[in-house]
């Protein structure tokens, strides 16, 4: 299969992965963004703001006139109204545990791809999670898995241990809702299972135009 040619706005590992299991190998648009909720902002109208202020960032830093796709995303999760970003500190990743703790929480992962015009998606997941011990969210955080995760845990990895049912995107959940993602592409003309598409690769692997090495 060949890989369509498209821009992630994201330097994610898991974003990246998940793409190339469906087939698509991007190039990497890497900037810093503000991402700091807005006063009263809904977590849904977070996520999909997010996500598409990185579409367009990323967009707006391409070459003059060189029209391939550029994909954005943002995962949050959500409880009791809250947005729970990425824990800066072991304190605040226990915390985020405990929150979750034998509770249900949503979590939201919403996708903006801009081509031809803009396009935007969101996945909504519930995630039920089993009772956690203090000291077993103090070992997790010790494991150095949720550091740089939404809610402060990571499903496919050690956090699998705390989940009891999931509802909705496994793939969303990681951090790009794979469904909406090819939905997204297929609008734009991007057929994953399409045969006779001939795609090409962009000229270049990767757009480094700064540092930030944990961008969402």
């Amino acid at each position: 299969m060949s890989h369509p040619p498209l821009y992630l706005a994201s330097k994610s590992p898991r974003r990246r992965e998940l793409l190339a299991q469906i087939g698509v190998t991007p190039a990497v648009i890497a900037f810093e963004l503000d991402e700091a909720p807005l006063p009263g902002e809904a977590p849904e109208d977070y996520a999909r703001r997010v996500a598409l202020d990185k579409a367009r960032a990323g967009r707006a830093l391409l070459p003059a006139g060189y029209a391939v796709p550029v994909l954005g995303a943002d995962t949050l999760v959500t409880i009791d109204g809250r947005i729970l970003g990425k824990p800066r500190d072991a304190a605040e990743a226990v915390a985020m545990l405990r929150l979750l703790s034998g509770r249900i929480h949503r979590v939201l992962s919403a996708v903006a791809l801009i081509g031809r015009e803009e396009r935007l998606a969101l996945s909504e997941s519930e995630v039920s999670f089993r009772a956690i011990s203090e000291g077993e969210a103090r070992a997790y955080w010790a494991s150095g898995e949720p550091a740089d995760k939404a809610g402060g845990y990571a499903i496919q990895g050690l956090g699998a241990l705390f989940v009891r049912k999931l509802r909705g995107s496994y793939s969303g959940v990681m951090g790009l809702p794979l469904f909406e993602t090819a939905e997204l592409l297929a609008a734009e003309g991007i057929l994953l299972l399409d045969a006779g598409q001939n795609s090409t690769q962009p000229p270049f692997d990767d757009l480094r135009l700064a540092t930030d090495p944990l961008m969402a």
